[in-house]
């Protein structure tokens, strides 16, 4: 009885070790099998991560590239292209240097212009001042009478000519007088009114009368004669109709001299 529950409690102890070894080395097997897992997931996960990093440097590496090309009016730009708009700056820069420096120096002569005005104009002052203390020295003695000072007649272009007087005139109390000018061109039997514009003038010294007029088709004047009023006053002179040779540079229209000579006449 004692030797068969040995040989039981010998059996059903080896039962016992032959169960927990075969629960031990499953144990071991499912260890192994998840390392396994494990490593195949991490293999799979470098795999996967490499092949997304090579795809997307090359992406990146593409659009990289494309991005880092310029885009000028429509035409891509390389190197080439870049070292052109790089000589195009260059151009530019020196004509805004140029133009700087053409700035300046027009300031410059701007200044030194409103500087020759600034005299000119003090010039000018001082001379008024001059001739009117002398227009009243001279009113006080009894004026000027009215007279011509200078006369000129100068051709124009389409048949017109410019007709200058330059006339005197100082009343003793050295106020302003009405001057009324008429103007008549003459020939052996006929005569023709010259429109004077403006038809009067105010005279209180000099007044320059000017104006222009188209010669009437056909017409040969012989002489021009000037009638002067102002007042009881009148004058009345006759010029001979002798014209100058016509100048080298005179202009094809009159639209190219649209205002009278102002000067006084010499």
């Amino acid at each position: 009885m004692l030797h068969n529950n040995l040989h039981k409690n010998h059996s059903a102890t080896h039962r016992s070790l032959l169960s927990g070894s075969s629960h031990h080395h499953q144990q071991g097997m499912t260890i192994w099998l998840f390392v396994l897992f494990a490593i195949a997931l991490v293999i799979t996960s470098v795999i996967i991560s490499t092949f997304v990093y090579k795809h997307a440097y090359r992406k990146g590496y593409h659009d990289a590239n494309k991005e880092a090309k310029i885009l000028a009016d429509g035409i891509e730009m390389n190197a080439d292209g870049l070292k052109s708009i790089q000589l195009e700056n260059e151009i530019l820069k020196n004509e805004a240097d140029t133009a700087k420096q053409e700035r300046d120096i027009t300031l410059n002569n701007l200044v030194e212009l409103r500087k020759r005005i600034d005299e000119l104009n003090i010039t000018n002052l001082q001379l008024e001042q001059t001739v009117e203390l002398y227009g009243k020295n001279i009113a006080r003695q009894g004026g000027i009478p009215l007279q011509i000072i200078g006369a000129k007649i100068e051709p124009l272009p389409e048949n017109a000519f410019e007709y200058r007087f330059d006339v005197l005139k100082l009343a003793k109390d050295g106020k302003a007088r009405t001057l009324r000018p008429r103007l008549e061109l003459l020939n052996s039997t006929s005569f023709v009114n010259i429109p004077v514009k403006p038809s009067s003038y105010d005279i209180a010294g000099v007044a320059r009368i000017r104006g222009r007029f188209v010669m009437p088709d056909g017409f040969q004047p012989k002489q021009l004669r000037l009638k002067l009023k102002t007042g009881d006053e009148r004058l009345e002179q006759l010029y001979n109709w002798r014209l100058g040779k016509r100048k080298n540079n005179m202009p094809l229209s009159l639209a190219e001299i649209p205002n009278t000579d102002q000067k006084p006449i010499k």
